[in-house]
């Protein structure tokens, strides 16, 4: 059982950055892909970032690539994810997510078993 709490999120005026962390429980999580998805009102969650346990592997989305970067720090058990040049289509729900299993850093939402709340995005224009 792993259990995931984002915090970080808020409202920000384009062009601006947050930084999203997620706590995670557990005590192999040095060997847990981590994953964060977004979700917009109205919309499918789609992928947003992946790390591999080692932090050494990931993977974006297109539409966050050379804006987000995915970290983690495994003496924390948690992962981030920091925001920069924010636009309004960044604007949703994101979540963290845990495969245990570990091995494909994936940006499939089906290859993940935990997932955290939620911590809201609101990029202003």
């Amino acid at each position: 059982q792993v259990q995931l709490v984002e915090s970080g999120g808020g409202l920000v005026q384009a062009g601006g950055s947050l930084r999203l962390s997620c706590a995670a429980s557990g005590r192999t999580f040095s060997r847990y892909a981590m994953g964060w998805f977004r979700q917009a009102p109205g919309k499918e969650r789609e992928f947003v970032a992946a790390i591999s346990g080692s932090g050494g592997n990931t993977n974006y989305a297109a539409s966050v690539a050379g804006r987000f970067t995915i970290s983690r720090d495994n003496a924390k058990n948690t992962v981030y994810l920091q925001m920069n040049r924010l636009k309004p289509e960044d604007t949703a729900v994101y979540h963290c997510a845990a495969d245990p299993y570990g091995s494909r850093w994936s940006s499939r939402g089906a290859d993940y078993t935990f997932w955290g709340q939620g911590t809201q995005v609101t990029v202003s224009s």
